[in-house]
């Protein structure tokens, strides 16, 4: 494995803690702010549209520089954000630390899963994504039950302290582990937006924001669902948060090995069956063992989806991918928000501590439903290729090529 792959996880170590730490802590930044849970969840929507907005923006600056380089100033805003968050004194400010450390999130998946594919055979492309994301779920088994603990006996903004460290060693880990990578040649914005007129980018980024905003829709309130409807103590929340790492470590790793052989097929099973999940979530979250088994099964299933759906991109964006990889993680993000935005109100309508896990069923059927129709424009596009009456392709110059990434 390329020593690279070793520290772009590290980065996503760093990155994966505080995006889900969040959700163990909730609870207690509400209470020192004195503002409700819904009202703290937007710490949750605030980073997502962040990583939204940050996504493509900082991305089309990273093509002047360097890809090394810009991974290297990415880690820099994260740990910046971070320790805003950490001496925040009131809860707008602490807002505005989550929303500069996500800036740097999207931009650095997007950049970091084309250098990850570039450093591998095309056929184990989806292995070395799916080998960078490990450090994300590898955070969600140790990095956020351990900030969850640190929050719960420390306080919170010693876990965002913490967090501001880990992104100084990811920062390290690149500048000693990434090679040097000059600027992508012929790297140009409109070039970039050409992959944005292909109908299947767009639909496996809506299926994206559907897909994953249901595990966040369940996922944001993990916490006062567990304790005030399994009836689990705030301390087992930390190991329900780990249980649920080791579903997303798990699933991220399946979803790398067979995304590379069966794409679609992989995303049918994941997607309805997460779907199945969340749906039955409802009911299963009124028992401790059955919550637990459910919190797991939504993290093997949601992001097993992920090495599928970011390949899915870079297949379909040939030519010109850092922009439309970028915005994919952008458009996880995009789902976290309307998740957790869709979450708190309907807990705020006075539904339940449940009702955001129908929510989270109801997109996942919707991602499910756009897959089928992926596949059937496939299909169709295929067919019109090979039938007899179709016109023969304009024969292109070599001297317009696309230059390889």
């Amino acid at each position: 494995m390329p020593l690279a792959l070793v520290a772009l996880a590290v980065g996503a170590f760093g990155i994966g803690t505080t995006e889900f730490v969040i959700m163990g802590l909730l609870p207690g930044i509400a209470a020192d702010y004195g503002v409700s849970i819904p009202t703290a969840g937007l710490l949750v929507t605030g980073y997502a549209l962040g990583v939204v907005l940050g996504a493509p923006l900082l991305t089309v600056l990273g093509n002047k520089v360097s890809r090394k380089k810009m991974l290297m100033v990415l880690m820099g805003l994260f740990v910046l954000g971070n320790i805003l968050s950490a001496l925040a004194p009131s809860f707008g400010i602490m807002l505005t630390g989550r929303v500069i450390a996500s800036l740097a999130h999207g931009s650095f998946f997007g950049i970091g899963s084309v250098v990850a594919a570039g450093l591998v055979a095309p056929n184990k492309k989806a292995g070395a994504i799916a080998t960078m994301f490990t450090g994300l779920t590898v955070a969600n088994i140790v990095g956020v039950p351990l900030g969850t603990f640190i929050g719960q006996t420390v306080g919170w903004r010693t876990t965002f302290a913490v967090v501001a460290a880990l992104g100084v060693i990811g920062l390290l880990g690149i500048a000693k582990l990434v090679p040097a990578m000059p600027r992508p040649e012929g790297a140009r914005l409109r070039r970039e937006l050409t992959a944005f007129r292909n109908p299947q980018v767009l639909l496996a980024m809506a299926m994206t924001v559907l897909g994953f905003g249901g595990v966040f829709a369940a996922i944001t309130y993990i916490a006062p669902m567990m304790t005030h409807v399994a009836g689990y103590s705030e301390g087992a929340v930390t190991w329900l948060l780990v249980l649920f790492g080791v579903g997303m470590f798990l699933g991220n790793l399946l979803g790398g090995r067979y995304a590379d052989r069966a794409l679609m097929p992989l995303l049918y099973v994941t997607l309805g069956g997460l779907a199945v999940v969340l749906a039955l979530f409802t009911v299963a979250a009124h028992d401790k063992v059955l919550a637990a088994i459910a919190i797991f099964l939504i993290g093997a299933l949601g992001f097993a989806t992920v090495p599928p759906l970011q390949k899915r991109v870079l297949d379909q964006a040939h030519g010109a991918p850092t922009l439309a990889s970028a915005v994919n993680i952008g458009a996880f993000n995009l789902g976290n928000a309307i998740a957790a935005w869709l979450g708190g109100l309907v807990i705020a309508a006075g539904l339940g501590w449940t009702a955001p896990d129908w929510v989270g069923a109801l997109l996942a059927a919707g991602a499910l439903l756009l897959a089928f129709l992926s596949a059937h424009l496939d299909r169709r596009g295929r067919a019109a290729s090979t039938s007899p009456e179709a016109p023969a392709p304009a024969e292109r110059p070599l001297t317009t090529a696309a230059t390889p990434h």
